[in-house]
């Protein structure tokens, strides 16, 4: 696995129209060490990746380079940036798809077989009720369900 930061944060950087000295600002650190991350000298620290993440309004991950992939822990659903849920501040949740959490909480309270239900037609599989046992064991892993469970 290869991490990519400095090609990711420079890209965001210059999409959003950023110099280096904008960005260092808005994360009250130093233009040096804005330089030294799209060199691939350095990585910022856990706080000034959510930074990151909230000012360029990218998971964590993305940041990263996408080394995961991500999946819902509601449904089951691969997750991109596009489909992530939001937490009450706003900010993406990398645990959830927007169809399963929005503003910190879960859009809807359901069991598992209805779930299973409702996640189904999307799935598209030629067999409803194979694709309903598949999701039937792949949801008892996920977290919410697990919590659900203990």
């Amino acid at each position: 696995m290869r991490i990519i930061f400095d090609q990711v944060i420079t890209q965001l950087r210059q999409e959003h129209g950023m110099t280096q000295d904008e960005l260092a600002e808005k994360l009250f650190v130093t233009r040096q060490a804005v330089s030294r991350w799209e060199h691939g000298e350095t990585m910022p620290g856990p706080e000034t990746l959510l930074q990151l993440s909230r000012l360029f309004h990218v998971s964590v991950n993305s940041l990263l380079g996408s080394p995961y992939q991500l999946i819902c822990q509601s449904c089951g659903m691969p997750l991109v940036d596009e489909l992530l849920g939001t937490d009450a501040d706003g900010t993406l949740n990398e645990e959830y798809c927007r169809w399963c959490w929005q503003d910190g909480k879960y859009l809807t309270e359901c069991s598992m077989e209805e779930m299973a239900d409702t996640c189904v037609p999307h799935m598209g599989w030629d067999d409803p009720q194979e694709a309903k046992r598949f999701m039937l064991r792949t949801l008892p892993g996920l977290k919410r369900w697990r919590k659900t469970e203990e």
